[in-house]
């Protein structure tokens, strides 16, 4: 389990020390927030003030970092912070009640700090743990399957102020639930053969690969010779039809090509090379077992997209839900270092110098959008960009950057070691190679599955012990949802296109609810930034909500369609474009569970002026009929 060097009172000094060991570049502004966080448990004005000065950045710029991650406070928030998982898979195993029991157990109010400053306890969006739920972030450290036994043992650990490092090792326990696996998750590869094969590639006379070496070589200035393997391996990669696996499938040798030929600096050799860890999509965890599991095949491909594409620099972003793999990972990177896996004239080869860095997020879905996530890189808020430009042109730091996820880079691992024919010859035409799958829901097996390309949505089911399926929710909320009518179709591009989430729910489910909860996942995660998407999903939410309490009516539901056509037309980024898609799919295929909700009427104010006065019934201590309103006096 990661701890902070840092003394629990962060002094001057003590963050003096800190800036020194980050360079004090602004870059890393956001790496500085969360070590603070992590030593005081919140950013004070002094150390804003302090980070300003030393850092030459405006005291605006920071308070915007600050407020825009959900991880990081510049208000105390508690010595404890214990956040439940709330989505809809956590809601289906119980974590309401769990919530509701814990905060009775410590006598606190949900989404408040305790009198004495000790703890709160509040929600979160999916933690990545699905499989495994209910589950809870302690002071960002994840713990799975909470029952009211364990929730009593944390209690009692808050209460005698134990630091969440000292915590018993059992709570922090996660499976990898690995159920099914094909080439990736039963590879035997070593780490470097990959890298060996590519650099033992030499150019054939007249061939196409020595075409393309010549070419760069006199663009570039040098020698064919030591292009032959770089070419080649992109060449591999282009020949396996590749696609990117975190859901728009955009064919990876063509981005890594665009990123090569772009203009890299100076000397040609400023490009980086990121890695998206950030899976923040409800429903997606496979991430999380092949970081826990194939650190090694994703550095591997990380590494190989640096000799192909000619960088000298990588970075994987870490989603701040997955904080506990810092240290592992941080191991196997150290360990490849001192195999000559990373670091100057890798394996020997003169000129191939590559590293990698792991820098944390803190709590904002958005940055799974790659300009986004350049943007938190870089130490800013993760506002997505406009495009064009294209990270592979003008990314990090506005030099040529290749984005992929994790499962593209170790799929990448495979191609240069077996090669692009290989790799092909798998999946479909159109669709080639594995897919991994994180199931989650109403089933017996939840957990990963890898599946050739082309599964059909009822084998997955009929894998992982699902009985009376109702639906599945392909590709989180921002996917599709689909009835028992389509669960023969398959998990393709051609056809299903996903991320990895496969949430499924029986017939002992609401429909309603399952999209309400998407709805107010999309509020709670839109950035801000474009005006279509703050309002419109807050919109969508409180009609959810209107429709919820008995208010809904028929004209809620069209108006609905026409929020979705605003959003489409007018959001900033994919969040906005598909956050109406689950309330869309749901009243598509379950109408009648929107519809025995729904009044007569043909109009119904959004604003419940009773509703509104609750808090003063519950302040009063009242709720008999005087302290309400009636129908007639409200109309």
């Amino acid at each position: 389990m990661p701890q902070s060097n840092l003394s629990p009172e962060l002094t001057t000094t003590g963050l003096t020390s800190l800036l020194d060991g980050q360079g004090r570049k602004p870059t890393r502004l956001l790496q500085i927030l969360i070590e603070i966080q992590a030593a005081q448990h919140w950013i004070s004005p002094e150390n804003i003030d302090q980070l300003a000065a030393e850092l030459n950045l405006p005291r605006a710029r920071i308070e915007g970092v600050i407020g825009f991650y959900s991880f990081l406070h510049a208000e105390p928030a508690g010595q404890f912070r214990l956040l439940f998982s709330d989505n809809i898979t956590d809601r289906m195993l119980g974590n309401q009640n769990l919530l509701e029991y814990l905060c009775n157990k410590l006598w606190l109010e949900r989404g408040h700090v305790s009198e004495d400053g000790l703890v709160s306890v509040d929600t979160t969006s999916c933690t990545g743990l699905c499989d495994q739920g209910p589950a809870m972030l302690a002071n960002g450290m994840a713990i799975p399957r909470l029952t009211r036994e364990r929730l009593d043992e944390i209690a009692e650990l808050v209460l005698q102020k134990v630091p969440v490092t000292q915590w018993p090792a059992e709570l922090f326990v996660i499976e990898n639930n690995i159920q099914r696996r094909e080439i990736l998750l039963a590879n035997s590869m070593q780490p470097g053969d990959a890298l060996r094969a590519a650099i033992a590639q030499v150019c054939v006379p007249g061939s196409a690969v020595e075409a393309a070496a010549n070419q760069r070589s006199w663009r570039e200035g040098i020698p064919s010779v030591a292009l032959c393997a770089p070419v080649s391996t992109l060449e591999e990669i282009k020949r396996s039809n590749l696609r990117g696996r975190g859901g728009a499938g955009f064919t990876t040798g063509l981005k890594w090509e665009a990123c090569r030929n772009a203009p890299g600096g100076e000397d040609n050799r400023t490009r980086y090379v990121v890695c998206n860890a950030d899976e923040g999509e409800p429903g997606t965890f496979k991430d999380r077992v092949l970081l826990t599991t194939q650190a090694d095949l994703l550095f591997e491909g990380m590494t190989l997209c640096a000799f192909a594409i000619n960088a000298k620099q990588g970075f994987l972003y870490l989603r701040g839900e997955y904080r506990y793999l810092l240290e592992p990972l941080n191991a196997v990177l150290q360990r490849r270092r001192d195999a000559n896996l990373l670091g100057a004239n890798i394996l020997g080869q003169a000129g191939f110098d590559f590293d990698i860095e792991i820098h944390l997020g803190a709590g904002a879905y958005v940055c799974g959008e790659e300009s986004a996530l350049i943007e938190s890189l870089e130490g800013k808020r993760g506002i997505p960009r406009n495009r064009p430009p294209y990270p592979v042109t003008h990314g990090y730091l506005d030099k040529p950057t290749t984005v992929n996820n994790v499962e593209t880079f170790c799929a990448a691992a495979l191609v240069g070691l077996h090669g692009g024919d290989w790799y092909r010859g798998i999946g479909t035409a159109k669709s080639a190679g594995t897919k991994i799958l994180s199931v989650s829901g109403d089933c017996a097996r939840p957990g990963i599955y890898e599946y050739p390309f082309g599964v059909t949505v009822r084998q997955v089911l009929i894998d992982c012990g699902a009985e009376n399926t109702l639906a599945v929710q392909v590709s989180g909320p921002s996917g599709v949802c689909i009835g028992a009518d389509e669960f023969d179709r398959r998990i393709a591009f051609e056809d299903l296109a996903t991320a990895g989430a496969f949430m499924v729910f029986d017939e002992s489910r609401d429909m309603f609810e399952v999209a309400r909860n998407f709805a107010h996942f999309f509020a709670h995660e839109s950035c801000g930034f474009c005006t279509p998407c703050r309002v419109g999903t807050a919109m969508l939410k409180a009609t959810m909500d209107k429709i919820a309490i008995g208010h809904g009516t028929q004209y809620d539901l069209a108006e609905i369609d026409q929020l979705n056509r605003i959003l489409l037309q007018s959001a900033h980024c994919g969040l906005g474009h598909t956050a109406c898609n689950p309330t869309l799919d749901t009243l598509k295929r379950f109408r009648p569970t929107y519809e025995r909700r729904l009044k007569s009427l043909d109009f119904e104010p959004a604003f419940d002026l009773d509703g509104a006065l609750a808090t003063a019934r519950r302040m009063t201590g009242r709720d008999d009929a005087g302290a309400h309103l009636s129908m007639e006096a409200e109309s």
